[in-house]
Parts: structure tokens; sequence; C-alpha cells
């Protein structure tokens, strides 16, 4: 905890902080988080994520502990998994627990009729959230899955979606240690432009042309740029360098 605190302070007084979103940190955490916030003693709140690894049950007590800890503490997002079949009893007591003005970022799990849990999620007005990767294979969405969860999303009226995992380079490429092959966060960037417009959206998901990518990023118009930016609102990444590198090198920052 207090490298991770230490490494996003560093990174939200550096010239790249505007990139940067909010800090990260599982429920089971908050005291560990808090005891070192109060060391640190912070010029302003941290905007914080907080992951529901507690179960549902858990959630009002986790937002409650942040919220009596205003001075160091901003909550901002709430996220947590769905459990396998998303009802609506369960999502209506996620609107319960979490307050109005906090971003509901939930879960479902992949395999069959998933893609209906995500349409549940965001008619109950939360951000359906992707796994893009983790420490096995079948943690990896195939490009067609991927595809296929960009075209619910954005064929709902203002919804918005938020990605996780091994998505710390821009561009897919394989892994030399692995072997795994790890979708990049421009093509998502690129395949939610053409899903918006009516493009190829799994050709961008399967690029490896980092500089084709890159000029299709920066050729957005600003309303379009936007509507990108509504529709792939947030992603998580377990470095920060890394992401910052490569925007630098394709001229992106």
């Amino acid at each position: 905890m207090p490298e991770a605190l230490r490494a996003h302070f560093a990174s939200r007084a550096g010239e790249h902080s505007g990139v940067l979103g909010v800090f990260l940190c599982q429920a089971s955490r908050l005291p560990e988080l808090i005891t070192e916030l109060i060391k640190i003693k912070p010029k302003e709140p941290l905007p914080l994520s907080l992951i529901i690894d507690t179960g549902l049950g858990g959630v009002p007590k986790a937002i409650s502990i942040v919220e009596s800890r205003s001075e160091i503490l901003a909550l901002r997002m709430v996220e947590m998994p769905a459990p396998s079949d998303v009802d609506e009893v369960w999502l209506e007591r996620v609107s319960e627990f979490v307050p109005e003005d906090v971003i509901r970022v939930v879960e479902p799990r992949r395999g069959v009729g998933w893609l209906d849990g995500v349409r549940k999620v965001i008619e109950h007005g939360s951000w359906p959230k992707i796994r893009c990767g983790g420490k096995a294979g079948e943690n990896f969405p195939s490009v067609d899955e991927v595809a296929d969860f960009l075209a619910v999303v954005s064929g709902s009226t203002g919804a918005s979606f938020k990605a996780t995992n091994s998505l710390h380079r821009a561009v897919r490429h394989t892994d030399e240690t692995s072997g795994f092959t790890h979708h990049g966060f421009l093509n998502l960037i690129v395949a939610s432009a053409r899903c918006l417009s009516g493009g190829d959206v799994r050709a961008a998901l399967e690029s490896t042309d980092s500089a084709a990518l890159a000029a299709e990023a920066k050729g957005m118009s600003e309303p379009a740029a936007k509507a990108v930016r509504g529709l792939f609102a947030s992603y998580a990444a377990a470095s920060f360098d890394e992401p910052v590198a490569d925007l630098g090198e394709l001229g992106l920052l």
C-alpha cells in the first residue's frame, strides 16, 4: 500500500497527470489505505474507486467507512463482480447501496448469456466492465467477444463501459513470457470509434499496426473523440509508466 500510494501521488504530480484516473483499492484493504493516508496527509482527498471483494452485503459498511473519512478520501466509483445470473433484485440492491453521485461498475461473467447480463447492467444505470486478460488464457476474451460487447454497449443510448486487466500496452501484442496475446487500449479506442461510426470493429481489435491505429485516433474530430470518451470511459492498468510511454512514442500525448 505505501508503494502504491507513493507511485500514485508521484504520477498525480507529474507532467502526465491528465491521463491518470482514480486510485483503486479493495474494500478489504480500506483500513490499510486509511492508515497510510493519515501518515501522508494529502492536500486534497484521494479520488477512489472501491473494489468490492467482500460481497454485496459488505457494500454499505465499506461506503460508510469511506464517507466518514471525507478529508482524505473522495469516493468516485464502486466496482464489483456480478453473480453468474445477473438478476433484477441483485442490481436493485446495488443501486440502493451506492450513492447516486458515485459511478457503479458491474462486471458480468463471460459465458453463455453474458451479453444479456451486460444489457441488464446498462438498463440499471451502471457501467458494465469487461476483463481483457489475467493469469490464465481463459481470462482473455476473443476479438469476437470484445466486438460483441462493444456492439451492445454502443447500441445503448448514453451507456459507458470500463475495461480492466492486461491493458498496459497501447497496441495488441503477444507477451514473450506467457505467450498470451494481449488486447491494446488503443485498439479499444479505435474500435469504439468505429462502433459508433459503423466501421470495421473486428479489424481495429485485431490490428497490430501501431502507426495506423495512432493516425486514426489522431484523425478523430472533436465530437467523435468526445463520443468515444463517453463510451470507453475508463480502463485499469497495473502500470502507469508503460501506457504513457506508448502514448508518447505514438505521438498521442
